[in-house]
């Protein structure tokens, strides 16, 4: 009985270690757990001084690219240097006729159209070619005003008194002035007088070659000296009017060269200059109008066509950059530095008015600088982002500090 007592303390005192044992073991893990979760809420002092992307500019932030996505992307840079300029402008032009070339085809005299020799519109004439004739009685009366005007000086050209021969050869003047007058031809005032015939009716002829572009005279109707029978244009010569923006005007002047093409001949250009610049500015459109002169070979320039003109003047050596490598934000113009190999960094650049295929840049970058050209879209879209995680990850870290 006393040894099964015995053993019956010693079960008890076994059973009595192992628990508290196990007690212990269950604080300690307890206390651990509690440190690492308070160890955890503390920011790391490493990432605080290094954050892993810098924002520079409006929301962008500097990027590295490794060598081999930059060229699995493509991305081509362009030194920042000194270039001799031209500026370039692009308009689209009007074909019109050259007002100076144009022609109107009055009649001096009352009358009525006998016969058109002219008879369509579009029709080309020579200078010289018989338009229409007109019967007019005044004409006619003139003639014979004419013919007794030299039968009269035969009279008297053997009188002994200078005045009587003077008078007589005054008579002849003044009719044959009328005539002419009434646009009659010195080979038809020839005619008259060989012949002494009187037409009755008058031709009027073409003063110079062109196209009729306005036809009024019909057979038979009623003219007066103050109608327009015809209107000729002659179209070996035109003009382009042109309609440039505002901000542009400063880049076109008189005299300058233009080259004109249609989608009518693709591949051909024709070559002209800068004639006459209007001297208001169309207040609704906010444009300003110029007049481009261009020879016509062929006619193939018809009026009426529309055009595509461009304007070009040497703006001289300049700091540039390409045009390609400014990303313009409507409030800024950026570009990206390579500032490493690998390392893009968004630069905010004053730029000048746009030349041929640069920018004339003012600030922002030194000469000799890489700028990225190619493609802008990516590199900026990967900058955005970047500068965004960047901008979550620091309010998230701030905000479980303050916890």
């Amino acid at each position: 009985m006393r040894r099964r007592l015995w053993l019956l303390v010693l079960l008890v005192l076994v059973a009595a270690g192992l628990g508290y044992g196990a007690h212990r073991y269950r604080v300690r893990r307890a206390a651990r757990a509690k440190a690492t979760a308070h160890a955890a809420m503390k920011p790391a002092p490493a990432q605080e001084a290094k954050p892993t992307i810098q924002s520079t500019v409006a929301g962008r932030g500097v990027i590295e690219i490794s060598p081999e996505k930059q060229q699995l992307i493509g991305v081509v840079v362009s030194p920042v240097e000194r270039c001799a300029l031209s500026r370039a402008v692009r308009a689209v032009g009007l074909v019109v006729v050259d007002e100076g070339r144009l022609s109107d085809i009055h009649t001096k005299i009352e009358g009525w159209v006998e016969k058109l020799y002219a008879n369509q519109t579009g029709k080309i004439v020579r200078k010289g070619q018989p338009l229409l004739t007109i019967y007019s009685p005044e004409l006619v009366s003139t003639q014979q005003e004419y013919l007794v005007a030299l039968r009269s000086r035969e009279r008297v050209r053997e009188s002994p008194f200078p005045e009587v021969r003077r008078s007589g050869d005054s008579m002849v003047a003044a009719a044959r002035e009328r005539l002419k007058l009434w646009d009659i031809s010195d080979g038809e005032i020839a005619h008259l007088e060989k012949t002494g015939e009187v037409k009755k009716a008058l031709t009027l002829h073409a003063p110079a070659t062109g196209y009729v572009m306005e036809k009024m005279a019909v057979e038979g109707m009623r003219v007066l000296p103050e109608m327009t029978l015809y209107r000729l244009a002659d179209l070996s010569r035109v003009w382009v009017e042109v309609e440039i923006y505002e901000y542009e005007a400063a880049a076109v002047k008189v005299g300058q060269q233009a080259a004109l093409t249609l989608a009518s001949y693709p591949g051909q250009t024709f070559r002209g200059r800068v004639t006459y610049i209007y001297p208001t500015v169309e207040t609704m459109t906010r444009t300003l109008k110029a007049r481009l002169e261009f020879e016509n070979p062929g006619l193939l320039l018809k009026p009426g066509m529309y055009a595509d003109v461009v304007t070009e003047a040497p703006a001289g050596e300049e700091l540039a950059i390409p045009e390609e490598a400014v990303l313009d934000s409507g409030t800024r113009k950026i570009v990206f530095v390579k500032e490493g190999e690998g390392t893009f960094a968004p630069r905010e650049v004053t730029i000048g008015a746009r030349a041929t295929g640069y920018y004339p840049v003012l600030s922002g970058v030194k000469e000799g600088e890489l700028v990225v050209s190619s493609p802008n879209f990516l590199i900026d879209s990967e900058s955005r982002l970047q500068a965004a995680m960047q901008a979550r990850r620091a309010g998230g870290a701030h905000a479980g500090h303050v916890h």
